[in-house]
């Protein structure tokens, strides 16, 4: 594990593993807004790493242990130049950046900045920008006004997960505790109402030339949309498409087995 340090009030948190086997890629691995760099060290970056294969992970500013200035726009344009600067130093050969959610979208711009990534893996990033995606970004945001990321748990991951996993998690939610609307000047909300909402969605999805997997749970019943999803993945000139029935919005953490294989037969093949 280590820290880059930017200033003396910003840095990225990392732990970085090298392959272990000739020629391997390298897996980077992006985190969804709400999580941090555990949703892939549970499961998938130790399985990964057991295939021969490097892992990185990090967390942007703002998440745990990456400190970030208050007076700076979490967005998806620093998120993005954050991460260059981190591979520049890191250096991780054969790179596949592994983007969840939005953090697919952070992943692209990385490649559009000029890196030269080996594959690109998008779980449950693909919407379109618009009226509907909008109003998603402010009512999390104002959910997390008035509860917390408690409450935005307790509210969304019915709508989010697939229903084994609710049915095996469902004690841990909705406790008798009340809520607490999150400090303004805190990391998480800061991603949650500005690179949440004011990340740019328009990509150039035809200048992303290399490979490219899709990856979308079906259960998702916030963010999937099929027209959607088949009309930007089309944009894609080498995506392949991988649907999941039994996962939901955050995969890592609903069918963990499935996507480490998904991202090893990956390796594989690039």
């Amino acid at each position: 594990m280590g820290q880059i340090d930017f200033d003396d009030k910003n840095g990225l948190y990392y732990q970085w593993t090298p392959p272990t086997q000739e020629d391997a890629p390298s897996f980077v691995f992006f985190n969804a807004l709400t999580g941090d760099h555990e949703a892939w060290e549970a499961y998938i970056g130790p399985e990964c790493r057991k295939a021969g294969n490097g892992t990185l992970v990090f967390n942007y500013r703002g998440q745990t242990g990456s400190p970030f200035s208050t007076d700076l726009r979490l967005d998806d344009t620093l998120i993005a130049a954050d991460t260059l600067r981190l591979l520049e130093v890191i250096q991780p050969p054969r790179a596949i950046l592994v983007g969840l959610s939005i953090g697919g979208l952070f992943a692209a711009r990385v490649v559009l900045g000029g890196f030269q990534a080996a594959g690109l893996v998008l779980i449950n990033t693909l919407r379109r920008d618009g009226p509907r995606l909008k109003w998603l970004g402010d009512a999390l945001v104002r959910v997390a006004q008035v509860g917390g990321l408690e409450l935005l748990r307790d509210l969304y991951l019915p709508l989010l997960m697939n229903e084994d996993w609710m049915e095996a998690n469902r004690n841990s939610f909705l406790v008798e505790t009340g809520y607490t609307g999150l400090d303004p000047e805190t990391g998480a909300y800061k991603l949650l109402s500005e690179a949440g909402r004011l990340s740019n969605w328009a990509l150039p999805y035809e200048d992303l030339h290399l490979p490219t997997r899709v990856i979308t749970g079906l259960q998702d019943h916030v963010f999937y949309n099929e027209p959607d999803v088949a009309a930007l993945a089309a944009r894609i000139t080498r995506a392949k498409r991988v649907d999941m029935p039994q996962a939901g919005h955050l995969i890592p953490g609903e069918r963990p087995a499935e996507l480490a294989d998904l991202l090893i037969q990956f390796a594989q093949e690039v």
